[in-house]
């Protein structure tokens, strides 16, 4: 559905101006149907990310900078997200003897697991959300957004 239709707004200042609100609606849309598939877990998009970020180092712990600097929604509470997934069982913090500010956070069994579980939902909803466009489509517009960011 085209933009105009969904905003109800039929006229915008310019082409730029609509396109950074195609790609804030389009943000949102894709947000909602991630959230979907992560509730059913009891999981925000950002422990969600947490978790992969953790899985993706393997075998190697991490610390909270590294995990923030690696987030998809840098403003996320970092610190916050790590103590709800450490509650949960899916990540471990340990605190290291010779330097007590220094923290390593390393995803858990469980933790590998539920990712595991939720892997081939995350692939159906995104092969739904993207079933419009090919592959090529999917190439330009991923040029495209890196374009924008500079």
């Amino acid at each position: 559905m085209k933009l105009e239709d969904e905003l109800k707004q039929y006229k915008f200042k310019d082409d730029y101006q609509r396109a950074l609100l195609n790609i804030i609606f389009t943000a949102g849309w894709v947000g909602v149907g991630l959230s979907q598939v992560l509730k059913q877990y009891d999981l925000s998009s950002q422990q969600f990310n947490v978790l992969r970020i953790l899985r993706g180092s393997r075998p190697n712990p991490l610390n909270l900078l590294d995990i923030q600097e690696r987030m998809m929604d840098r403003m996320s509470n970092a610190t916050r997200l790590v103590e709800k997934l450490r509650q949960k069982g899916l990540l471990t913090r340990i605190q290291c003897e010779q330097n007590r500010r220094k923290v390593e956070i390393d995803i858990t069994e469980k933790g590998i697991a539920l990712l595991a579980e939720l892997d081939p939902l995350i692939e159906e909803n995104q092969r739904k959300m993207t079933e419009t466009i090919t592959p090529e489509e999917a190439r330009q517009l991923d040029r495209l957004l890196d374009k924008l960011r500079g």
